[in-house]
């Protein structure tokens, strides 16, 4: 039974780098306190009119020059994003048409930060099914959409304006200063073969959902539980700006995440010492020392991009196994873990072979 191989990758990032100095523009916060709490000291955010489609789409093709593959060849695109360009169409068609792929299917998913594992395994069930040679998977978000500032707030947190805030505003910001600082805007995308090699590509995934966890983790507004589904009182109260219960999370994510590692690695009779890589969401920076820590793993075996990007959410495993290959950080043959838990409440793990 074929297996599906990464055989290509790549990643885009915005051109707006923003530091901890600059966002205290906008809140009561510092540097310290941001990267005491986060790990973050910098974050990209796209210009104005960029969307999710089109990180994916530079991305994408990046990832098929790296792999050899022409647009052509792609049987299936699975696009992951809780940051879509729109309510509807996902995202998969729009970047399809962007890369002028003709009548390729595509799949949308919608597992937030977990979304790249829950592709891998679509990909390689896909791949393993006779329906995809050639897949490619995707991870892309615009967060600068959360933020509800006009034109004159974003040129003043970019230095280009000298007139400040507002003192509601600045409060406000405040307010929210635990969500704010932690996104930033990227995309990753790797393009998966099939392969009847059986010493390269997806050995395993487990996914998992626990749904009673569901509001650890949300949206409040902007959803059809609401009539109508978005409405001004909604954005007067940033209702648009996801809940992140951090202790909550922090204890989720921690344990969950070391959990189905040890599980992974157990149904197929490795240790921890066998891993020469793990990859793990980069949500916040202690959480995946904490994770390492509990796993015993070594420094040179964990890779975080957290301090340069903050959570990019479908994004960050993504760019994580492009750094590390062209960096050499992973090669042939390694075994690798992808792990990664998101709202929904979802979490699960990848084991492959480079």
């Amino acid at each position: 039974m074929p297996r599906a191989v990464i055989v290509g990758s790549g990643r885009e990032i915005p051109p707006n780098c923003v530091t901890n100095a600059m966002m205290a523009r906008l809140m009561d916060t510092s540097h310290e306190w941001i990267v005491e709490r986060t790990g973050i000291e910098t974050r990209y955010f796209v210009d104005e009119g960029v969307a999710t489609s089109d990180l994916g789409a530079a991305a994408s093709r990046k990832a098929l020059e790296a792999a050899g593959v022409s647009k052509d060849e792609v049987d299936l695109v699975i696009f992951a994003t809780m940051t879509p360009d729109h309510y509807f169409p996902g995202c998969g068609g729009l970047l399809q048409a962007k890369l002028d792929m003709r009548n390729t299917p595509c799949f949308d998913i919608r597992q937030q930060c977990v979304g790249f594992v829950y592709g891998m395994q679509l990909a390689d069930a896909q791949i393993r099914a006779g329906f995809a040679k050639t897949v490619l998977l995707v991870g892309a978000e615009v967060h600068a959409g959360f933020m509800p500032y006009t034109k004159g707030e974003w040129d003043y947190l970019y230095g280009k304006t000298d007139v400040a805030l507002s003192k509601e505003l600045f409060d406000k910001n405040t307010r929210f200063r635990d969500r704010i600082v932690l996104f930033g805007d990227g995309g990753g995308a790797v393009v998966l073969k099939a392969a009847e090699d059986d010493t390269s590509g997806v050995i395993e995934s487990i996914l998992r959902t626990d749904g009673r966890e569901w509001d650890k983790l949300h949206v409040p507004g902007v959803g059809f539980k609401h009539r109508p589904y978005v409405s001004h009182e909604q954005l007067d109260r940033w209702d648009q700006l996801p809940i992140v219960e951090g202790r909550a999370v922090f204890k989720l994510a921690t344990t969950l995440m070391a959990e189905v590692t040890h599980e992974i690695l157990r149904r197929n009779q490795l240790l921890i010492e066998d891993l020469d890589m793990v990859l793990m969401h980069q949500a916040n920076l202690r959480i995946n020392t904490y994770v390492q820590k509990m796993l015993g793993l070594p420094d040179e075996k964990v890779y975080n991009n957290i301090q340069r990007y903050g959570n990019t959410t479908a994004a960050t495993l993504p760019l994580c196994w492009d750094e590390c290959v062209r960096e050499g950080r992973i090669k042939k043959g390694d075994l690798v873990l992808m792990v990664a838990i998101g709202g929904g409440l979802h979490w699960g793990a990848t084991l492959l072979r480079a």
